[in-house]
């Protein structure tokens, strides 16, 4: 097992053909890993870690747009020719990804049908996660998406919580800061959340779902269809 699903998903005789041409690449938390518009060289199968997509606003902030985690691929643009990210990539929590180099993948696709698949398949759930992702913006609270941002966390991350600052999530969220921290408050008060000095864990799962909007559980059905994984597989975590 490789720890990232969509590795884990080829058949044995491609995915060992892959890995004999890959290279595990270190995920370190705050790291920027592309701009966008950037050019990008490789294929990144995040094994452990989560990285946040982001596009910049009028006022130059990040925008959050989509994440990525052991559940997928960056860079998957990469099939289609597209040697450029759409999107700014930043490392939020530490971890490793094993890479595929842009020249490697050519070579391998016309022996590697599944991995195309895959590729194929991925890029179409990540249009409709990010198509959710606007509408999740401009219609839901700031404490409902809160709620959302901090499964989709939690289901990446490699323990029971991830370190994450009220200044941050208002950044990526889009945000005042004082939201973040009326919201946060709320989710705390109930039960749903432990959150002390950057450092958030998930108290009551059933709960924070509640909380949160239909997006989340939108998210894990359009991945799990568009993949065709086992439902627990949706969101990155067995």
């Amino acid at each position: 097992m490789t720890e990232n699903r969509l590795l884990d998903h080829l058949p044995a005789t491609e995915l060992r053909r892959l890995l004999a041409e890959g290279v595990q690449v270190p995920l370190h938390g705050g790291e920027p890993l592309a701009a966008q518009d950037a050019p990008v060289r490789a294929l990144l199968f995040p094994m452990q870690g989560f990285v946040s997509l982001g596009a910049p606003t009028d006022n130059h902030a990040r925008l959050q747009v989509g994440m990525v985690g052991r559940e997928g691929v960056l860079n998957a643009q990469l099939l289609l020719g597209v040697a450029r990210s759409p999107v700014s990539v930043l490392v939020l929590e530490s971890g490793r990804a094993w890479g595929l180099s842009a020249a490697s993948l050519r070579r391998q696709l016309p022996g590697s049908p599944a991995l195309r698949r895959l590729l194929l398949r991925y890029l179409q759930v990540q249009l409709r996660l990010s198509a959710t992702a606007a509408g999740c913006l401009h219609c839901h609270t700031v404490q409902s998406r809160l709620a959302r941002w901090l499964l989709m966390g939690q289901d990446r991350a490699a323990g029971d919580g991830f370190a994450v600052t009220q200044e941050g999530l208002a950044r990526l969220l889009g945000v005042r800061r004082v939201g973040i921290t009326v919201a946060a408050s709320a989710l705390q008060l109930a039960g749903l959340i432990r959150y002390h000095r950057g450092w958030v864990a998930v108290s009551d799962r059933a709960g924070l779902e509640a909380a949160a909007c239909n997006c989340y559980a939108q998210d894990r059905a359009n991945y799990r269809l568009g993949m065709g994984f086992a439902p627990d597989a949706a969101a990155g975590r067995a």
